[in-house]
């Protein structure tokens, strides 16, 4: 078979890794890929939202199974455009990305079907949502309504925050047309909770759960991130826990979007918060996340490429989805200054004992040599019987792993080891 994975980073390197365990699989083209990604798939340079290019190179390689993994792809309706030319492919249509690709959207849904989630005001008048900011109870969260390449989030402990927050959104477009509308809701406490979830609209069958570490530096300190590492499972997620969201969020969200004429079939990330009150959903992503699926995948003991063809052809009910009773930690490796300025083009080296382990998402090819070419560079992982060996052997690999100016944080999995001991 002849894949094509739509994308270029460490979530895409981690699920090409696992198509790979297929034996029918012949070659992957990842597009746009990344350097790091070359002994792994054939790099192909078009860029993940050049649909029409997409297409074209499906057709003209006559591609048996598409990947669209990221989120502007999806918005755009890159999974609608390969199904036109015949070409299957997982991931939601244009119509399910939208509880992705608007905040607005996804926050009137869950409360038109009762599903628990923050209290929330949507406002497309700047003055409007400053007016409201007077007396808002602080805490408060500043939502871009749009997709904003994960930074159209911004927790406010100031009104002035708050407002700030308001301007730049709305009146400096920070984010574009993202930012015509907000959503401005209720900060809630509580453990967060990342977990993925196979769905064909018709069966729900959620993935391992996992925990993000958006900090940039140690002890959750530093601005946010894209993810500066993971571990799975989430010790904060029992199974007394996991059927309460998939009767009170999960199967009320797959029956929500059936009712709206919006069927979802992909994969469905919940972004939850375990509330004094009971798990909330923060958001909805229409994709796998990042860096969640590299601790994710690499626990999941069925075949992919089989699972996903399931979801495709709506019989997700007829295949296992088994994962790994061990656990599972991710330490990225950024370079330094990520999020804000940063160098690159620094070649990156590692020793042949953790290459298999590396997922790497900013990096290119210069003169044959593997550079760095983003902020998060790539991810170290490992799998191992407890968390506690996961964390101490992610960290050994990352002393194998070099490029200058890397920096990450020595703490990944620190809080999730806490909760472990407390138990």
């Amino acid at each position: 078979m002849k894949i094509m994975v739509v994308g270029g980073g460490g979530r895409e390197h981690a699920i090409i890794r696992s198509l790979l365990k297929n034996p029918k699989v012949e070659t992957i083209y990842a597009v746009p890929g990344n350097g790091g990604m070359k002994d792994d798939a054939v790099l192909v340079p078009i860029a993940a939202t050049e649909t029409d290019k997409i297409v074209a190179f499906a057709v003209e390689n006559k591609i048996d199974y598409a990947v669209v993994a990221p989120d502007d792809p999806l918005v755009l309706g890159t999974v609608d455009a390969l199904a036109a030319v015949g070409i299957p492919s997982f991931g939601p249509n244009k119509a399910a990305a939208i509880i992705e690709g608007s905040k607005v959207f996804s926050k009137n849904l869950m409360k038109k079907y009762n599903i628990p989630t923050a209290g929330y005001e949507v406002f497309d008048d700047p003055k409007k949502a400053l007016a409201y900011l007077e007396t808002a109870e602080i805490p408060i969260v500043v939502k871009a309504d749009g997709l904003a390449l994960g930074k159209g989030v911004i927790i406010a402990t100031t009104r002035e925050e708050a407002m700030d927050a308001v301007h730049s959104i709305m009146e400096d477009k920070v984010f574009g047309k993202s930012g015509n509308q907000i959503v401005v809701e209720e900060f809630l406490t509580g453990p967060e909770v990342s977990v993925l979830a196979f769905t064909d609209g018709k069966t729900m069958v959620p993935m391992v759960s996992s925990m993000d570490h958006k900090r940039a530096h140690d002890n959750d300190e530093g601005l946010n991130t894209g993810g500066m590492g993971t571990i799975a499972p989430n010790p904060y997620y029992t199974k007394e826990i996991a059927d309460l969201c998939m009767e009170t969020i999960f199967l009320p969200t797959m029956a929500a979007m059936n009712a709206e004429g919006r069927t979802f079939k992909g994969c469905l990330y919940f972004g939850l918060m375990l509330t004094p009150k009971g798990p909330k959903v923060i958001e909805y992503n229409c994709r796998f996340g990042d860096p969640e699926t590299q601790v994710v995948l690499p626990l999941l003991e069925s075949d992919l490429l089989t699972i996903m063809q399931a979801v495709t052809e709506e019989r997700l009910d007829e295949v296992e989805v088994k994962f790994s009773n061990g656990a599972a930690c991710c330490v990225v490796m950024a370079s330094e200054g990520y999020p804000g300025k940063y160098e690159k083009g620094y070649p990156i080296t590692m020793s042949d004992e953790a290459r298999p382990h590396v997922f790497v998402a900013g990096a290119s090819l210069k003169d044959g040599t593997v550079v760095t070419n983003g902020g998060r560079v790539l991810g170290v992982t490992a799998v191992e019987d407890t968390l506690a060996g996961a964390i101490k052997t992610a960290y050994a690999r990352v002393n194998e792993v070099h490029f200058d100016n890397a920096f990450y944080r020595h703490d990944i999995g620190k809080r999730a080891m806490a909760a472990l001991t407390k138990e």
